[in-house]
């Protein structure tokens, strides 16, 4: 809890922070990296040269001031950023060098109006925020059986095209151990060292059922876009993985769980968003066949439309299941290509899905961000509450309910 002595500058901070907060985290991140060049292993550069790294970070603090005496409203934030901070290997050493900077930071944007008490209020807020997520990174540490940053080699026994740009590859332990145990709608961290020296994590939902010998990743290539550069990890995977390749794998982290409970569900995704919930999917078709599903996807055409086979297998178990696909582009699939399920040109539109019961479903999304905004305000409209939407995110999308 916040003392009274700093809480009415943290109060004060929050206009502030709306107007100089990006100021601030770009200025932090380059202190950082230059006084820690090592760090470049852990953060996401490609992230950092687009600048969503930076937003992330200052909508969170931003965040963070505004929500400081409502812990319910930060839990679910608290979460998803534990476990991103685990599948990452972060240090409880790590905290103090980022306080450092952050203050730093702070300081040097905001210049006179940086008063003593202003700083001490947010070295206070700072070290009761960091101490909250050391203690719970150290709960999932401890309850993974694992340390911070270690990575275990995972052997790579089959790649699949899943669509244009997707592939899956199938891991399984190179020392012939037993895959780790997850939840479906996790993801883990792979590590690359890419040329000129600079190694890389980046994170990846499992794209299977959990029980199995194996685990299976599927991997969107990026390609450059107008303003963005091209996708290091994701390119680097798609060039160089083949069968017999060995990849460095975190344990499975992620507190999206679109499988959980026995109840009617109802799952939309776009793009490489489907990889949770063909994990999702596929779990379902071979604990509880039985169980109502919709299952909803959104791509450009067909041939972008990843794990059609997946949906294939589970449509032929699950009687209850009902799948539906939205295509911008409808007309553009092979003429012998069977359609994965029930299409419908353009984007996705939850008005023309089959009704459910609003009170008793939850629905989970996974897409872009604008996607999930999109859904998110459509299915508001229509009469979910909001207690039963769920999003798989990381970035500061995930914040826009506390801004």
């Amino acid at each position: 809890m916040i003392s009274a002595e700093a809480r009415p500058y943290i109060d004060a901070s929050v206009p502030v922070l709306r107007e100089h907060g990006l100021a601030i985290t770009r200025l932090f991140y380059r202190n950082l990296f230059n006084e820690y060049p090592e760090l470049n292993n852990i953060f996401n550069m490609g992230n950092q040269a687009n600048g969503s790294q930076q937003q992330s970070l200052a909508s969170a603090v931003f965040a963070y001031a505004a929500n400081i005496d409502n812990p319910a409203a930060l839990a679910p934030v608290i979460s998803r950023i534990v476990h991103k901070h685990v599948s990452l290997g972060i240090r409880p050493s790590h905290y103090p060098i980022v306080g450092e900077h952050l203050l730093q930071a702070i300081q040097h944007t905001l210049g006179d109006a940086a008063t003593p008490p202003l700083l001490s209020a947010w070295a206070e807020a700072y070290g009761l925020l960091a101490q909250a997520l050391i203690d719970e990174e150290h709960r999932l540490y401890r309850q993974s059986g694992t340390e911070p940053g270690s990575l275990f080699d995972m052997r790579v026994t089959a790649v699949q095209k899943q669509s244009a740009l997707v592939s899956s590859f199938t891991l399984v332990r190179a020392d012939g151990g037993a895959v780790p145990n997850f939840v479906p709608g996790q993801y883990v961290s792979v590590a690359v060292s890419l040329p000129g020296g600079l190694r890389q994590l980046r994170q990846y939902s499992l794209s299977d059922a959990p029980g199995k010998s194996h685990m299976r990743i599927s991997v969107k290539r990026e390609p450059a876009g107008a303003e963005t550069p091209a996708g290091m990890v994701s390119n680097w995977l798609h060039d160089n993985l083949v069968v017999g390749s060995i990849l460095p794998v975190s344990t499975p982290c992620g507190d999206f769980a679109p499988a959980a409970g026995s109840g009617a569900v109802v799952l939309l995704s776009a793009g490489v968003g489907i990889t949770p919930m063909i994990s999702a999917l596929n779990h379902i078709a071979a604990t509880n066949p039985q169980r109502q599903v919709i299952f909803a996807h959104a791509a450009r055409d067909m041939l972008h439309h990843a794990h059609r086979a997946d949906i294939a297998r589970a449509r032929e178990v699950m009687p209850n299941l009902r799948t539906v696909a939205f295509y911008e582009d409808a007309a553009a699939f092979a003429a012998d290509d069977a359609p994965p399920a029930e299409i419908i040109a353009g984007l996705m539109d939850t008005d023309k899905l089959a009704a459910w019961p609003l009170a008793d479903t939850h629905v989970y999304l996974c897409g872009p961000i604008k996607f999930m905004q999109a859904q998110w305000l459509s299915l508001i409209k229509r009469g979910v509450l909001p207690t039963r939407l769920h999003r798989e995110v990381f970035g500061p999308d995930m914040l826009d309910h506390l801004l």
